[in-house]
C-alpha cells in the first residue's frame, strides 16, 4: 500500500530535480534564532522585520512561541529579544560529543585531585558569567562557587578572561549588558588595560573581591571555531598552616595543562602557556 504524504497547513512541496519540503515557520523561526545569535544586546520585533526583510505579522507569533518555549528572552527594560540559555542546554543534550560539561567533567576531577583545591567553570549569559559546572576540593578544607551560581564579569577573575578573548564587537555588547545590570561601572577603565597583559601572558591571576585568603587563577578555554567557550578556575585557597597540597606557583601549570586538555577535546587549537 502507498502512503500519499500529509501537508499541514504552510507546507508546500518544492518542483525541481530533487523536490523537497518546505516548512515556513520552521525556517523562519530559525531566521529569527540565527539573527539573534549575532546581536547578544538583543533586537526588537520591529526591528527583526527590516532585517530579516519580512513583515512584522509574518514573524510576531513565532516570536511569541519561541518565547513561550524558553529558547527567547523578552527584556523587561526595553522588550528586546535574545536567546535564551535553554537553547545551549538543548545543543548540550542533544550534541554530547560538544558538551561543554561533558568534556570538561573528567579534566575537572583530576585537576581537583592534582592540586587539592576546587575549581569551576563558568561562562557568559547575556551580561553576566554562569558556573555550569563545577568540582570539589576532595579534602577536609576548601572553597567553591555553588553551581548556577552567577559571576560578576566586571570584576572576578574569570569573567576579565572571558572578556579578553571575545571579539571587539561582542565585547561591547556584554559589557553594556554589565552596565544595564549595574555591575561595573567603575571597574571598566582598569579592565581594558588588563586586556592586553591576560591575552599576553595566556592567564589571568588575581586576588578575590569577596572571599579573603583567596586568590583566583584563570585560563580560557576554546572551541573548534577559535572562539573563547569558557574560562577554567581555581579559586585558590591558602591555609594559615602552610598545608595545602601545593602552593599557586605550582597549580599555573596544572590549570593551564587542564584548560588546553578541554579545548582539544573541544575541537579548538592548543595554546601556548606564557607565564611571567
Amino acid at each position: 500500500m502507498l502512503l500519499k504524504p500529509v501537508f499541514g497547513r504552510g507546507d508546500v512541496m518544492r518542483s525541481g530535480p530533487k523536490a523537497s519540503y518546505a516548512a515556513p515557520a520552521v525556517e523562519k523561526a530559525f531566521e529569527i534564532i540565527s539573527l539573534l545569535a549575532e546581536r547578544p544586546g538583543g533586537v526588537l520585533i520591529s526591528e527583526m522585520a527590516v532585517l530579516m526583510n519580512r513583515s512584522v505579522g509574518e514573524i510576531f507569533r513565532i516570536v511569541i512561541v519561541l518565547e513561550k518555549l524558553g529558547y527567547l528572552r523578552k527584556s523587561p527594560k526595553d522588550d528586546r529579544y535574545s536567546v535564551a540559555y535553554k537553547l545551549l542546554e538543548l545543543a548540550f543534550r542533544a550534541t554530547p560529543a560538544q558538551d561543554l560539561v561533558a568534556a570538561a567533567t573528567p579534566t575537572m576531577r583530576k585537576l581537583v585531585i592534582e592540586t587539592g583545591q576546587s575549581c569551576h567553570l563558568v561562562v557568559i549569559n547575556e551580561g553576566a558569567g554562569l558556573v555550569i559546572a563545577r568540582e570539589q576540593n576532595p579534602g577536609t578544607r576548601g572553597f567553591s562557587l555553588r553551581l548556577g551560581a552567577e559571576v560578576n564579569l566586571m570584576t572576578s577573575c574569570s569573567g576579565a578572561v572571558l572578556l579578553t578573548y571575545l571579539p571587539q564587537d561582542l565585547r561591547e555588547n556584554v559589557i553594556n549588558q554589565a552596565r544595564q545590570s549595574g555591575s561595573g561601572q567603575s571597574q571598566l577603565e582598569d579592565l581594558e588595560k588588563k586586556f592586553g597583559t591576560i591575552r599576553k601572558r595566556g592567564y589571568e591571576q588575581r586576588k578575590s573581591f569577596i572571599t579573603r585568603g583567596v586568590t583566583d587563577l584563570s585560563f580560557p578555554i576554546f572551541g573548534f571555531d577559535g572562539k573563547i567557550a569558557a574560562a577554567l578556575t581555581i579559586p585558590f585557597l591558602e591555609l594559615i598552616d602552610g598545608s595545602q597540597k601545593l602552593d599557586i606557583a605550582s597549580c599555573k601549570p596544572i590549570l593551564s595543562a587542564a584548560a588546553s586538555e578541554i579545548t582539544e577535546l573541544l575541537g579548538g587549537s592548543r595554546q601556548q602557556d606564557q607565564y611571567h
